[in-house]
């Protein structure tokens, strides 16, 4: 079985100005099929996120034509604006919709649903939505040759309308009622768009609110995780579908306001998505989608924000349905975030295409292999040999590290320390924390993580544990299978104690096996206080008790006053490793490299050497 949403790279897809003309080209003659008597370019079968929608393709069809000059469109740009501005603004409150701050402003607003009060928590990022259609359309009218568009009249009623798409937005509603980062971002760039079309007084009155809104509403906000500043998305620090999302919105705000603090913050977004993304491109986690990606919308951002930070962003899997804009389950045009294919289009920035040079604490990467790291310094996701392990889960413990008594070692109590280290070709990362058990006794768990590039040795040091323990070494989870992800309950693992993949006893929504066709984000959701697509995933996965794992068993030889565990990713062939306390440290030995870990610097800093075996 497939992950539905995590298909090709999308730097993959082609972004040469031809393959936009042609992708503008069959929305035209969809949009041209589709086009009602009464201007409507509404996909038949679209019931929700539709008050924009028409006029997301009415401004697709103006970009085309300034582009093609096809004669047929400026009749269905007029009509269909015509449309929207009859049928699809809204200017009585919706009943019971929860976030008014003024009860019948007679305010503009797009809904999400367009029945009275049948859906209304979606109106004010469905009100985001009309408002950067509308602007985008107001930048194409205001060419040199937008006059063929649209009269004066019409141009005139669609500013009155995207003016009064922002007041409502940010004057007779609470600002961001769904705490979602995209939508907030995606609001004040609408601001600042609109900004350009007004008078200068007025212009800079949106413009500095805009700007304001951005500080103080959202910057203000930010949530950390993994040692960067994000903003925050459904109450949580990041969605690995609308992280990339916002990473476009801020690509934007800066192209078009030239505000440093939006490149700022899209540098530390970037740098984070980078290392939390694997090496193929798979990523899971977020507070409101666990497994689903976002596509085309978040191709501007990777784009843009991967030449800035000299990163292969564009590696990110996306969801190719959506490869160029939003589409219905037949594979009809819907105009919903025309929006962004239009940026997209417009941005010329290249797709940078090599891996950053530098080295990332939350991250390790070389060749086919990574790991990314949590906040914790515990692995997230670790990729060997296209396949991705996640934390697997024991006694309602998530992670990776010994475990002993049906307690896991992992958790830190105090600094978590970090060294990397290339030398020979190979790459090194030495994580050392401190924890404590259920004892209450401090120990350190040194965790050595080498790669060549093709596979990945793991080797783990703790002090002498009493009762047998042994290693949690990851929930094989899914695999590439060249242009797609794929779930799976195996994975190339060998181990110089002994390794078995175990799987839960118990059944149930809280019993996590992989050889089930239940994906993550399914198991997350059923576990999650709120219903699908509100409930939090990440939380719900948290309430997870056990779940299939590799347990491996202690190597035999190690020293007298430490229990060491070596695992090798991406291969299934025997690898041994040797350990032995020398005067420079700890050493840990393989047919593939040596290491030797400490003693600590003057800093207590952890210290790591590393060196490849003379017969490579």
């Amino acid at each position: 079985m497939h992950l539905p949403r995590q298909l090709g790279p999308l730097h993959d897809l082609p972004d040469t100005p031809q393959a936009y003309d042609a992708v503008l080209a069959d929305v035209t003659e969809q949009a041209l099929a589709r086009l009602t008597p009464e201007g409507s370019l509404e996909h038949p079968d679209c019931a929700d996120d539709i008050g924009d929608t028409s006029l997301g393709i009415t401004s697709l069809l103006a970009l085309a034509w300034q582009r093609g000059k096809d004669p047929r469109l400026p009749e269905a740009v007029r009509r269909s604006l015509a449309f929207h501005l009859r049928e699809r603004v809204y200017r009585d409150d919706n009943p019971g919709y929860p976030n008014l701050r003024v009860r019948d402003s007679g305010l503009p607003y797009a809904r999400y649903v367009l029945e009275a009060g049948a859906h209304p928590i979606g109106d004010w990022p469905s009100t985001v939505w009309a408002l950067l259609q509308a602007v985008n359309l107001l930048d194409a009218l205001d060419t040199a040759d937008g006059g063929a568009l649209a009269g004066d009249g019409q141009r005139a009623e669609l500013l009155e309308v995207a003016r009064g798409y922002w007041s409502w937005l940010t004057e007779a509603t609470f600002f961001n009622p769904q705490e979602a980062g995209n939508q907030a971002i995606g609001c004040v760039v609408g601001g600042l768009m609109l900004a350009r079309h007004l008078p200068g007084a007025e212009g800079e009155r949106v413009r500095s609110r805009a700007l304001e809104l951005y500080d103080g509403k959202i910057r203000a906000h930010r949530v950390a995780d993994r040692g960067a500043l994000l903003p925050p998305e459904h109450g949580g620090a990041y969605d690995n579908n609308y992280g990339p999302i916002s990473l476009s919105f801020l690509a934007q705000a800066h192209r078009i306001s030239g505000e440093d603090v939006f490149a700022e913050d899209g540098d530390t977004l970037a740098r984070y998505l980078d290392a939390r993304l694997t090496n193929g491109g798979f990523d899971n986690g977020g507070p409101r989608y666990s497994e689903q990606h976002s596509a085309f919308e978040s191709v501007l951002g990777l784009r843009y924000f991967g030449a800035r930070i000299g990163s292969d962003l564009g590696r990110y899997r996306g969801d190719s349905r959506w490869a160029r804009h939003a589409v219905k389950p037949d594979g009809g045009v819907d105009g919903h975030f025309a929006w962004m294919l239009v940026w997209q289009i417009q941005d010329t920035t290249p797709w940078h295409r090599e891996p950053s040079a530098g080295a990332a604490r939350h991250q390790l990467r070389a060749g086919t292999v990574s790991v990314a790291f949590d906040d914790r310094m515990t692995p997230a996701v670790i990729e060997a040999a296209g396949t991705y392990l996640l934390p697997a889960a024991v006694d309602r413990q998530h992670g990776f590290g010994p475990v002993v008594d049906g307690f896991l070692l992992c958790r830190p109590m105090g600094e978590v320390r970090v060294r990397d280290v290339r030398a020979d070709g190979l790459t090194a990362k030495l994580v050392t924390k401190p924890v404590v058990g259920r004892d209450h006794v401090l120990r350190h768990v040194r965790s050595l993580y080498v790669t060549d590039g093709s596979t990945l040795w793991t080797t783990v040091a703790v002090e002498r544990l009493d009762g047998s323990p042994y290693l949690l070494a990851g929930l094989p989870y899914a695999e590439d299978d060249g242009d797609r992800v794929r779930r799976t309950a195996h994975a190339p693992v060998s181990s110089a104690g002994t390794l078995r993949l175990t799987h839960p006893e118990a059944t149930g929504a809280e019993h996590f096996d992989a050889r089930a066709e239940l994906t993550q984000e399914q198991a997350a959701f059923a576990l999650a206080e709120d219903p699908r697509g509100y409930g939090n995933p990440d939380q719900g996965w948290a309430h997870l008790v056990r779940s299939s794992a590799l347990e491996a068993g202690p190597v035999a030889d190690a020293p007298d006053d430490l229990h060491v565990f070596a695992v090798r990713y991406g291969t299934e062939e025997p690898s041994g490793v040797s350990v032995a306390w020398t005067p420079d440290g700890l050493a840990v030995a393989t047919d593939a490299f040596t290491a030797v870990l400490g003693p600590d610097d003057a800093h207590a800093e952890p210290q790591l050497t590393l060196r490849a075996a003379v017969s490579r």
